[in-house]
């Protein structure tokens, strides 16, 4: 089987993820503790795997300084682009509560709410299409690490998509969208940068990183901090450990 195409399946598995979060927010109603607290576990195993994984690798591979170079601007355009999105509506994008406004409290929120879903999942996806590129495989820590975190960010998110109102099409709608836009990042990814320099990979790499970093600061935390503030840290730390325990097995 090509790289390109196995970056793509592993891609469309890690963003799949989502759509089974999506799945159980709807059918099943979760607490919102229960689910604040697997996205602080969440969390954690992305913040392990960025440190051990990516960053690790992409150091390594082409130097600090496109790694460093690529960590600021990765989480500088994800910022803007959620400070854009923010003021459309998708703010609270992956919140379980109340907080997503309906679209007839804000028009134009649910195409900022998709948009803003795409924008978490996709760099994820680039990475593990990256992974590939050295001939090993897909990196175990890393798409653990997607699959984990995904699966509370699609039931927190569309559990608040539910509480605001959304359809059933709108909501497993989006998700499947992103499930499907993950495979096609993943598979772009090996295929675009099969044969690349180093150093461009290790930026690439490391964009994709700073990127993800941003999101879990902006978006993952403060839903686990504002519902399970007393455990959120013991949590994230259970996640971390979990994923390094993952990358060293």
């Amino acid at each position: 089987m090509p790289v390109f195409v196995e970056a793509g399946l592993w891609g469309l598995l890690a963003g799949g993820m989502l759509l089974v979060g999506a799945v159980i927010a709807w059918l099943v109603h979760v607490p919102q503790k229960v689910v604040a607290g697997v996205m602080a576990f969440g969390a954690g195993v992305l913040i392990s795997a960025l440190a051990f994984d990516l960053v690790d690798e992409a150091e390594r591979g082409g130097g600090l300084v496109p790694t460093v170079v690529g960590l600021v601007a990765g989480a500088a355009v994800y910022v803007g682009a959620n400070v854009l999105l923010a003021r459309r509506g998708a703010r609270h994008r992956k919140r379980s509560g109340g907080q997503q406004p309906s679209e007839e409290q804000q028009s134009g929120s649910g195409t900022a709410i998709a948009v803003g879903a795409l924008l978490d999942g996709v760099p994820e996806s680039v990475v593990l299409g990256l992974s590939l590129l050295g001939g090993g495989g897909v990196s175990g820590s890393v798409l653990a690490a997607i699959a984990i975190s995904n699966l509370p960010e699609g039931l927190s998110s569309s559990a608040g998509m539910k509480r605001s109102g959304r359809s059933a099409a709108y909501v497993f709608g989006v998700w499947g969208g992103i499930a499907l836009a993950s495979g096609l990042a993943g598979l772009l990814g090996a295929l675009l940068l099969d044969g690349a320099s180093p150093q461009v990979v290790a930026v690439i790499t490391a964009v994709a990183a700073g990127a993800i970093l941003a999101m879990i600061a902006d978006t993952m935390i403060p839903e686990a901090v504002e519902t399970e503030h007393l455990l959120t840290g013991l949590l994230t730390a259970l996640g971390f450990i979990a994923a390094f325990a993952i990358s060293r097995a």
